[in-house]
Formats: C-alpha cells, sequence, structure tokens
C-alpha cells in the first residue's frame, strides 16, 4: 500500500516493538489475588475502560462547555466532574446508586471484621 512506501518520517507510525510491564504491579496485583488486565498484544481491557471514560468526560464535561478560557477552569470542572462521577452519578448497572455507595456496601459485606487483642 501506498502508507508502507512512503519515505517521510511524519507520516510514519510509531511501531512498539514490546509490551512493557511493570514487576512490581504484577506483584502487587498478585498478592492482592486481582487478575491483571494485562496479557498478550490487544488485550488491555484497562486501557479501553480509560478510554471509555475519557470519551464520556469529554462529551459530558469539554465538549459543551467551551470555550474554556483558563487552564484552571478545566482543573476545577474536572475535580468537580470527578467527584460527581464517583459520588452523585446513579449507575444502573449496580442498582441505581452511587459507584462510591456499592463499593462501600460491597466490602461492608464481604469484609470479615478485625479481631483486636487488647493487653
Amino acid at each position: 500500500n501506498s502508507y508502507a512506501r512512503c519515505n517521510s518520517p511524519v507520516l510514519q507510525r510509531p511501531i512498539e516493538l514490546a509490551q512493557y510491564t511493570s514487576f512490581k504491579l504484577a506483584e502487587h496485583l498478585d498478592a492482592a489475588d486481582i487478575a491483571a488486565s494485562i496479557g498478550s498484544v490487544g488485550d488491555a481491557y484497562d486501557n479501553a475502560l480509560m478510554e471509555s471514560t475519557i470519551g464520556l468526560y469529554k462529551t459530558e464535561l469539554i465538549k459543551p462547555q467551551r470555550p474554556w478560557k483558563t487552564l484552571s477552569q478545566v482543573e476545577l470542572a474536572t475535580a468537580e466532574w470527578i467527584d460527581w462521577y464517583c459520588h452523585r452519578r446513579l449507575h444502573g448497572e449496580i442498582g441505581h446508586v452511587p459507584p462510591v455507595e456499592y463499593e462501600t456496601n460491597y466490602y461492608l459485606t464481604t469484609m470479615k471484621p478485625q479481631v483486636k487483642t487488647i493487653i
């Protein structure tokens, strides 16, 4: 194809020769019994989730309120959006409760209480 024959370095797409994974991250996930979302090339499920969230952020906040005049406006609006997204947004897949409330309830019902010995 013409893309492959192009000699201009500006038009050449970057080639990733290897996929790098932190050993510390892998150890941490293993210690917490968390299945890593990384594997063979193309299996980056966490990346897909992040791209989806960024798309939602742009659609719900950035694009409707443009033009932004200062970076400080974007930073404050972003902090407010994240607070809403985590603490007040009702999520239909988890019973129409905010994610933080769902997570709190999950840990309250699944975690065993710690026994403290008083000496």
